[in-house]
């Protein structure tokens, strides 16, 4: 399964809802979206900044993920969503040892 970032804020109408809801009602309904599209809420928090939420999402591939964002941002209730694919060190120490030519600008 491949790992995600998924950050956002929501709308006017969006915080509406969290308000009306609540925050825990909002987790509920993430890990069911994850779980629609074979995958699992791992982690879901509220914050302050530019941002309004973070989760981290299982996967089991980049188009879930990329549905998962797709049925988010159609629903107009974020202002801004941003879906980062996650590596681990593991995955970091495989692209290492990997070679690709290239040339930098003017190289």
């Amino acid at each position: 399964m491949a790992k995600f970032l998924i950050r956002g804020s929501y709308s006017q109408e969006g915080i509406k809802g969290v308000v009306k809801e609540g925050g825990t009602a909002r987790k509920r309904v993430a890990a069911a979206l994850a779980e629609s599209l074979g995958g699992r809420l791992e982690a879901f928090y509220f914050a302050f900044g530019p941002h309004d939420f973070y989760a981290i999402g299982d996967f089991p591939d980049n188009a879930a993920a990329a549905a998962v964002a797709a049925t988010i941002g159609a629903s107009g209730a974020m202002s801004s969503l941003e879906t980062i694919a996650l590596l681990t060190p593991e995955e970091i120490d495989d692209a290492m040892k990997r070679s690709a030519d290239y040339r930098p600008p003017g190289g």
